[in-house]
Formats: structure tokens, C-alpha cells, sequence
């Protein structure tokens, strides 16, 4: 096809863009999203057999702290004051033990049972909810909830297979990344999701080298490029997540985030021979279908109270 004389490419996409409507944004969104996130996964289990998960966790973060360095230096560090550092140190530590756990889980479990196991962690903040936040579920929600775990317990088989370790630490990292969303909340009435995200990288980043040091091995040749993918598209896959549920209905992006697991099996099958069970297709739907149902209440709710008048119960 002849270019010449015509439109440079980016403004060509970029007027496609624009002229898409608004759901259709947040679902392409979600979806390149899924795909970095099955990119970064995949490339932590690949780098396992050479470094250890520890360093892996360090240099993801070090490599997103790097991609967050241009808008610091565009917009200062004003955005960094604030008077809740503890919640922010809390938060980053959370978030540290959550990941370090769950790249352990990538480390020695099938791609695709891990991210079927993983789906469970809006379930974990939904309880945490109850019994930190003394939030009220009706029936519907609490049967949501015991529906998803029930999921869980069908990709396991408790009793009829032994449950891995990384099974369990999939579960972990779950019930971690559930405490963490409590203290986001929290942060969020009062932080701007810049000051947040900031404090965020900076802790990550700190907090991640202990933990790396002690089992540090020096990353040789190709081994730079799979970190430096891991960083990249880890830390895209959260943008595009961020942006996919800001431009877009979370009932219409969030179906799309299933996809997570049809990316791992096709990855798991290339790369690693690892054909998922039929059980583990069964679970992840269970799981997913009712993680969605406590974001949808949540978001009904989230909409109802916002026009609430003033003095009303």
C-alpha cells in the first residue's frame, strides 16, 4: 500500500481512537491489558529456572520505577506530599509480600492455575471488607462469595489430589493483594491515584532489594531482556488496566479479564508443555463469575449512595 502523501500512522490510529466509542475503548483496553499481564507471568516462570523469584520481584519493580521517572520529572514532586506515609508504607508492603508470593506460585504451578486461583482475590477483599470495614452484605453477595470459594475447591480437589505448594501460594498472594485493596480504599478518600501510584513505586522498589540481596545471583545476557520485559509489561498491563476501568463500565470491561487465563494455557502450552485440567477450566469460570457478580453489587451500590442526598440514611 502507497503512504505517500498520506496521514503518519500514529495520527491514523490515533483518529480511529478517537472516533471509538466509549465501551469499545475500555474493552480493547482491558484486552491488551490481559495480554501484558500473560506476557509478564509467563516471562517470571521462564526466568525461574535461572534467578530466583526474590530478585525477579526487585527488578520488576526497579524497571517500573525507571518507566515512572519521565512523569516525575514532568510534573515535580508536588504530588508527593502527604500526611498518611505509614498507609503508604503499609500499602507498599502488602503489595511486596503479595507479589514476592505470587512470582514464588508462577515459579513451581501451571501458568494457567495459578490465574484461575488468582481470580479469587476480589472474593478475599469482599470478607475483608465485612470483618475490617464492617461493611453489610445481603444473601446475594455472601452466596456470590461462598459460590467463588467453591470454585477454588474444585480446581484443588482437596482429597482427591494433594494441593501443591504453589497452589496454596496463589491463595496466599490472594488473601494478601485482599488486605492490600482494604488500605487502597482507605488511601483513595483522602491520596490522589498519582500520589498513591508514587508512593507506591518508591516503596516497592526499597522494600523489594532486602529480600533480592539475599539471594542474588547477577543476571546474565538474555536474562537482562526477560527483566526488562517483565518490568514493561507488567507495569503497561496496570496502566491499561487503570485506564480500561476509567473510560469504560466496569460490567463491560471486567468479562474481558477472563481472558487472563486463555493466554496462560496458550502460553503454558507453547513454552511449557502445560495442558490445563478440565477442572481448572470449570474452577476459574466458578471463581471469575463470582468475583464479577461482588464487583457488579459493589459498583450498584458505589452508584447509588453517590446520589444519595445529603442527611439521607
Amino acid at each position: 500500500m502507497d503512504w505517500t502523501g498520506g496521514p503518519p500512522l500514529a495520527k491514523t490510529f490515533k483518529d480511529w481512537w478517537v472516533r471509538l466509542s466509549a465501551p469499545s475503548r475500555g474493552i480493547i483496553l482491558m484486552v491488551v491489558s490481559t495480554m501484558c499481564f500473560s506476557i509478564m507471568h509467563t516471562a517470571v516462570r521462564y526466568l525461574s529456572g535461572e534467578l530466583h523469584p526474590l530478585q525477579i520481584v526487585f527488578f520488576r519493580n526497579l524497571f517500573g520505577m525507571i518507566l515512572f521517572l519521565p512523569l516525575v520529572w514532568r510534573s515535580g514532586l508536588s504530588f508527593m506530599t502527604t500526611q498518611r506515609l505509614p498507609m503508604h508504607l503499609l500499602r507498599a508492603g502488602l503489595n511486596v509480600m503479595a507479589m514476592t508470593t505470587f512470582f514464588i506460585a508462577l515459579s513451581m504451578t501451571p501458568l494457567a492455575r495459578v490465574n484461575a486461583l488468582a481470580f479469587s482475590a476480589p472474593l478475599f477483599t469482599a470478607v475483608l471488607s465485612v470483618l475490617l470495614l464492617g461493611e453489610r452484605f445481603r444473601l446475594r453477595r455472601w452466596s456470590a462469595i461462598v459460590f467463588g470459594f467453591i470454585g477454588a475447591i474444585v480446581i484443588l480437589r482437596p482429597g482427591v489430589t494433594t494441593i501443591d505448594l504453589g497452589s496454596w501460594l496463589t491463595l496466599l498472594a490472594a488473601f494478601i493483594w485482599g488486605l492490600t485493596m482494604i488500605v487502597i480504599r482507605s488511601l483513595g478518600k483522602t491520596e490522589s491515584s498519582l500520589t498513591t501510584t508514587g508512593y507506591m513505586i518508591t516503596f516497592l522498589s526499597i522494600l523489594s532489594l532486602g529480600p533480592a540481596l539475599t539471594v542474588w545471583q547477577t543476571p546474565q545476557g538474555m536474562a537482562w531482556a526477560i527483566l526488562l520485559l517483565i518490568g514493561i509489561s507488567g507495569t503497561i498491563a496496570q496502566i491499561l488496566l487503570a485506564e480500561s476501568l476509567r473510560t469504560a463500565e466496569t460490567t463491560v470491561v471486567l468479562p474481558f479479564d477472563f481472558l487472563k487465563i486463555v493466554w496462560a494455557s496458550m502460553l503454558g502450552f507453547m513454552l511449557f508443555t502445560e495442558v490445563p485440567t478440565l477442572t481448572t477450566w470449570v474452577g476459574a469460570a466458578i471463581i471469575f463469575t463470582s468475583s464479577f457478580y461482588v464487583a457488579y453489587r459493589e459498583r450498584k451500590i458505589d452508584k447509588r449512595q453517590a446520589v444519595r442526598p445529603i442527611g439521607s440514611p
